[in-house]
């Protein structure tokens, strides 16, 4: 069955070629509180760059193992233009990392556990003598980043449409980053899931097998995002000593725009849930597509533009 037949009625995606974009980004002017007096939403954006250099690696490594039980070329060329474009946000992401080590917020205590948590307990091997056999330990993996990029993809529309980071003065360059990610996790939203539903098992394990991944991402995801704000907050070097997340302060940042809200998160579970869910209806293409067209990091990967770094708002 192909990628398009497996899309359910009203929710056939449309067709691009998915290919990574060679970009990169000068971050020598990015200030730490790239969001103007904003540490909390600064720092909750920034959870992002703890997880995803470690995180879309496991991607690629997920769904390199999976390949051969690929039999839709159209899903495989997908499958191949997926895993070049996370190999791409890893690699970006982790420059951040070395930027913020730059500026005195040290991360490296806080990424082993991340590097341990995809390298180990979801390594190629069943940890600890579970006895799971290895294809259903590779199915169930599938599951995990089939809903991982829900909320990436609901993530990455958020982004595109969060013009309150422009009226805080947020950084230039790193609005690029996130908004060219964004962009690519619109396009490329049905993917894993189309990857999960191709090498899953039958019906309705295979709906059991989704459900269940979901309910693993939902809660690890909020904690990894709650005990990351609150890591890179207490480890600011320009904060008071003993500085602490607050959820007040984030709810606060949340009513200002700067943050996606908790009711469009949440309202991603139930709608991942439903047995005739596609990824297709999620997000906007045509508004990722255009960012893609516009962005300077993209332009200048593409050639469109000179190979400096892209410019900043005054």
């Amino acid at each position: 069955m192909s990628a398009e037949e497996r899309a359910p009625r009203g929710a056939r995606r449309e067709r691009h070629g998915i290919a990574p974009r060679r970009v990169s980004f000068d971050w020598r002017e990015t200030p730490l509180h790239w969001i103007p007096e904003e540490p909390t939403a600064t720092h909750v954006i920034n959870v992002l760059h703890l997880l995803l250099p470690a995180g879309e690696r496991w991607f690629v490594k997920v769904l390199k193992e999976a390949l051969p039980l690929v039999t839709d070329p159209e899903l495989l060329k997908d499958v191949k233009g997926f895993m070049g474009q996370e190999a791409t946000h890893s690699v970006q992401h982790s420059t951040v990392l070395d930027h913020l080590a730059a500026q005195r917020l040290h991360t490296e205590a806080y990424t082993r556990r991340i590097d341990f948590l995809f390298e180990k307990l979801l390594g190629e091997r069943v940890p600890f003598g579970v006895p799971v056999s290895a294809a259903l330990w590779l199915r169930f993996r599938l599951s995990l980043v089939a809903a991982i990029e829900q909320f990436t993809a609901v993530l990455g529309d958020w982004v595109l449409a969060a013009g309150e980071l422009d009226r805080a003065g947020a950084d230039g360059i790193m609005l690029d980053l996130l908004r060219w990610h964004g962009a690519e996790e619109v396009e490329h939203r049905a993917v894993a899931f189309d990857m999960y539903q191709h090498c899953g098992v039958s019906e309705p394990r295979r709906y059991v097998l989704r459900i269940v991944g979901m309910a693993v991402v939902a809660p690890v995801l909020l904690w990894l995002w709650v005990t990351g704000s609150a890591y890179l907050i207490g480890h600011d070097p320009q904060l008071a000593d003993r500085a602490r997340y607050s959820l007040r302060e984030h709810n606060k940042a949340v009513g200002k725009g700067l943050l996606p809200g908790w009711k469009a998160l949440g309202a991603a579970i139930p709608r991942y849930c439903r047995p005739s869910y596609h990824p297709s209806r999620e997000g906007s293409p045509r508004r990722a597509a255009e960012y893609l067209r516009s962005s300077p990091a993209a332009r200048a990967a593409a050639g469109e533009v000179g190979r400096a770094a892209p410019g900043r708002k005054e």
